[in-house]
Formats: structure tokens, C-alpha cells, sequence
């Protein structure tokens, strides 16, 4: 299906909203109904008629459309953030006894989704560095039911071989999770690798104007029918429509806005790369990456998403440098319009930091939409009296 096609056509039945060349925000709760048999109807079946708000919205069916195309799926679910894009799928698809394998160092909530709720219910999990098919095939037991990814991860930017587990994974029956927050599905598409479900968090790229906070996951019709009339219903961490909305209005955009961060980004990283005061930039597509092959081959491009490394990684250091930036926004998150640092000590206590521990030096940054001059010339006064 043709990108255009997919991001300002396919799901927009303007027929049916007065030829309105943007589509309707349907800002309802509840639907009504004229016969007792058509409200029986929908009430059999929520996950494709309108009825309430919580389950199907024409709006988000919109969305939702646009989603799975872009991702190559059969059908997408939305929800209200991107962890619960994560949290929800996982706790619908197992039950107590079962376990997971999980690449280390994913998102920090889906960290505490692991090691701290699952246990609660009798929920196991393993991690494993993720870098050699070995440590999935050691790893997997007759209690595995699923394997859950995160390629490239992002702070350091591991990859997995997502085909290569994706097999591994059916010829045990185990199912596969990825988060594709890093990549969007402009960049890479993992049921193309034979991936069960993806999930992303739909602020970053796909909102791209941080004003939105949201969550998509996308694969067969049968397993996310599975999860929306079990665990999403249930829970209820549905999107509102005006959300649904402004990531439709950031869809529009979507290609051009990863065509300039990505070259942006690269231009960025290699001022920094011959910067005599940094010791690495970690990049998937950097020539220093062990994986750079297999990268480049699950993936189109990077997106604006890098860390880097001082070569005095101090915790005075790095917060001098960081709290210099004039035009880098220290926050979280990333994909909008802006550019941001977020040094990883901020979320570690003073007494814990650890100047030996390369996670704890990690500074991540995020180029937005600004020039690349404008950019570099901050970073270089950051720099200068370090």
C-alpha cells in the first residue's frame, strides 16, 4: 500500500463527514440506536461498531486503519500511553506459571512491568543481553510464552536479529513482542520479520508535535481481538478522540519530519564524532557498532535518537555540559519538533552514580527540527570549558 495513500487517504470516507478534507473529531461517549436488535448487535460485538467511546470511536477507526497499514498488521489497537500500549497486551496473553524473556535495559516502565508487577501475579521473567541468538535459545524453557524485545533499545541502541528470534520463537510456539518507539514504522517494520505484535509509543514520532500522549500496537486481527475484548475493555486505557485527532494531523507529516531529523542527526553526529572531548557516540549506524550490519538491514534509517560518551564522564562534567545546552530542552521523550538532552544520571541519586558503570554516563540527545549550525554551535559552547 503506498505511503501517501496510507497517511492522507486510506480510512477517510469524507462522503460521509460534508467532504471535510480533515476528519471529524466524533466527540462522544455513547452511540444510540433505533432498534432493539441493532443495539443487541453492537453490543455482541464492540471491537468494530460504534456503541461506547471505551471500545470503538470513528475517529480512532481511522487511526487505527492508518496504523496497521503503516506497520503491515492486520488491525492496530490505540491506547492512552505508550506503556499501556505495552502493559495491557502482556498481562491479556499471560497467566500465572508462565514466563518471559526480555532483552535487558528496555524502557524503565516496561523494567518495572517485569521485575515488579508480573511477579505480583505468579508472572516470571528472564533477561538476556539480546546481542546472540544463544542467550534466547538457553533462556527458553517449557513454561516461555513470550519473548519481548526492544531493538534498538533507547539510551545505548543494542539490535536484536528479529528474524532469527521471530523463528526461534514459533518453532517453540512462543509469541514475540517488539517496542519500534526508536525506528517508527517508516524505518522498520517487524512483522516483516516474522514478529507477532508491535508496540510503540505514539507520542514520539508519530505525534511528532509533543502535545500528545499515546500508545499503538499492531498485528493479527485475532490476537489483538483477543486482548481488546479481555484486558483493554477491562482496564479502559483507551485514547480519547482529540488525540486520536492530533496524531492523525501528525501523521500527515510523518516522513518529512524523520527525513530531517535523520539528516540533521548526521551531521550533528559527526561534529561529535571528532570532537576531541567526546570518547563515543552510540548510534545504530555508527561504523563503530558491532551490529552495524545487521542494523542496516532491519532498518531503513536511525531517526534523530543518539547517546553520547564525554571522555571525562565525571557527574560534574556531564551536568556542566548538560545544564550549558541553550538550545537543547532537558526532558524526556523524544520525536516531536524540538531538540533534547537527557543525561542518565538524572535518574540515578548522587550516591549511587558510578562513573565506571557506562550506563550511568550515558547522555542521550535528541536532534529536532532545527538547522544543524544552530545545533552544533551549542553543543560546541557546551563543550568548550569541560
Amino acid at each position: 500500500m503506498d505511503l501517501s495513500y496510507i497517511l492522507n487517504e486510506l480510512g477517510e470516507e469524507r462522503a460521509n463527514y460534508f467532504n471535510a478534507v480533515a476528519p471529524p473529531i466524533v466527540q462522544t461517549s455513547n452511540f444510540c440506536f433505533d432498534t432493539v436488535a441493532n443495539f443487541r448487535n453492537a453490543l455482541a460485538d464492540e471491537y468494530q461498531g460504534n456503541l461506547y467511546s471505551r471500545g470503538f470511536n470513528p475517529t480512532i477507526d481511522i487511526l487505527r486503519k492508518k496504523l496497521a497499514a503503516l506497520d503491515g498488521a492486520e488491525d492496530a489497537l490505540v491506547f492512552a500511553s505508550g506503556i499501556a500500549a505495552v502493559s495491557i497486551p502482556v498481562m491479556a496473553l499471560l497467566q500465572q506459571g508462565d514466563e518471559v524473556i526480555c532483552v535487558e535495559n528496555p524502557y524503565s516502565w516496561t523494567i518495572k512491568l517485569f521485575k515488579d508487577l508480573l511477579p505480583k501475579f505468579g508472572i516470571s521473567c528472564t533477561f538476556v543481553d539480546g546481542t546472540d541468538l544463544h542467550q534466547f535459545e538457553d533462556a527458553i524453557t517449557a513454561k516461555t510464552r513470550l519473548i519481548y524485545l526492544e531493538s534498538p533499545n533507547t539510551f545505548s541502541f543494542d539490535v536484536q536479529d528479529l528474524t532469527a528470534i521471530a523463528q526461534l520463537a514459533k518453532a517453540h510456539g512462543i509469541l514475540t513482542m517488539i517496542d519500534n518507539s526508536y525506528c517508527s514504522p517508516i524505518y522498520q517494520q517487524p512483522i516483516a520479520h516474522g514478529i507477532d505484535l508491535v508496540a510503540q509509543s505514539a507520542t514520539k514520532y508519530l505525534g511528532g508535535h509533543s502535545d500528545v500522549v499515546a500508545g499503538v500496537l499492531t498485528g493479527s486481527k485475532a490476537l489483538l481481538e483477543q486482548i481488546f475484548n479481555n484486558e483493554y475493555m477491562n482496564i479502559g486505557a483507551c485514547l480519547a478522540p482529540q488525540n486520536a485527532w492530533l496524531l492523525l494531523r501528525g501523521l500527515r507529516t510523518l516522513p518529512i519530519r524523520l527525513e530531517k531529523t535523520s539528516a540533521t542527526a548526521e551531521q550533528v553526529i559527526y561534529y561529535l564524532e571528532q570532537h576531541p572531548k567526546v570518547a563515543q557516540v552510540l548510534y545504530p549506524f555508527s561504523k563503530a557498532n558491532k551490529d552495524l550490519a545487521l542494523a542496516k538491514k532491519q532498518m531503513k534509517k536511525c531517526g534523530g535518537l543518539f547517546s553520547i560518551l564525554l571522555k571525562d564522564a565525571s557527574l560534574e562534567n556531564i551536568e556542566k555540559f548538560c545544564n550549558r545546552l541553550q538550545h537543547f530542552l532537558m526532558a524526556v521523550s523524544w520525536g516531536g519538533y524540538e531538540s533534547l538532552v537527557f543525561p542518565a544520571c538524572a535518574g540515578i541519586s548522587k550516591n549511587d552514580f558510578d562513573q565506571n558503570n557506562k550506563r550511568h554516563i550515558l547522555i542521550r540527545l535528541y536532534i529536532g527540527l532545527e538547522d544543524a549550525n544552530y545545533l552544533i554551535k551549542d553543543l560546541e559552547q557546551a563543550l568548550a570549558p569541560l
